[in-house]
């Protein structure tokens, strides 16, 4: 079950698909449809042309037995903390889902809920925490620590001996030096380049990276009135 009908749920769904498809004994995955709570008519309208139900609220996942697995199709870390939060009544385990052509090195540990795009390449003695997304084509160097929620948007680079705090989002193309600190809910932008430790809460943008003016009401999701949910908006990554 995908929970996000948005972009990173489609998304999702895609690399769920190749896994099944390539399989060479039973599909690993039985694919039972989406749920979302706040759903665009687009997102609905694009989920049905993947040939795939879209079911309603999440509500829906009480129902399901303990052996049905979610996915937090939630681009945005904070929203994805929140979703976890809210569909943790219903107990039910989050799946790992790992493109075929990523690449995850000895020694790795990760929690639950772990989705990795294609090309994406952690390297080794990487711990991941619980939902952490890594997009397509970005790296995690060596030793380093993600905590849970994180998201590392595609091409972005985070060095070796690196620690990046719970939520943490780190923008497209943007580079983290070696053996800096990313602090929780902090922001790197796309394209920034970070050379020194960056606070928690803290959106900082450009080479080198700076704090951006209002940074703490930049790093929040957008609100869609039109729906009245906060949408899966990473900007400015």
């Amino acid at each position: 079950m995908i929970v996000g009908a948005g972009g990173m749920g489609r998304e999702a769904y895609g690399v769920i698909r190749l896994l099944n498809t390539i399989a060479k004994n039973a599909p690993p995955w039985r694919m039972l449809g989406f749920v979302d709570d706040y759903p665009t008519e687009s997102n609905v309208e694009a989920v049905q042309r993947l040939g795939v139900a879209f079911l309603g609220p999440t509500r829906w996942l009480a129902a399901q037995p303990a052996s049905t697995h979610v996915v937090l199709g939630v681009g945005h870390p904070r929203l994805r903390r929140e979703t976890d939060q809210t569909i943790a009544r219903y107990g039910l385990p989050a799946a790992t889902v790992v493109h075929p052509a990523a690449e995850i090195g000895p020694d790795c540990v990760h929690q639950q809920g772990l989705f990795v795009a294609g090309g994406a390449r952690v390297t080794t003695n990487v711990l991941l925490g619980r939902h952490v997304h890594l997009n397509q084509n970005c790296t995690v160097g060596h030793d380093s620590v993600l905590g849970d929620y994180v998201s590392v948007n595609p091409l972005a680079a985070v060095s070796g001996y690196c620690r990046l705090g719970d939520g943490v989002l780190v923008g497209t193309t943007a580079a983290i030096l070696p053996k800096l600190t990313v602090g929780r809910d902090a922001t790197v932008g796309a394209g920034a380049c970070v050379t020194r430790d960056v606070p928690p809460g803290v959106v900082v943008t450009g080479v080198p990276a700076r704090p951006a003016a209002g940074s703490a009401a930049d790093a929040r999701p957008v609100v869609m009135a039109a729906h009245r949910r906060q949408d899966e908006v990473d900007h400015p990554a």
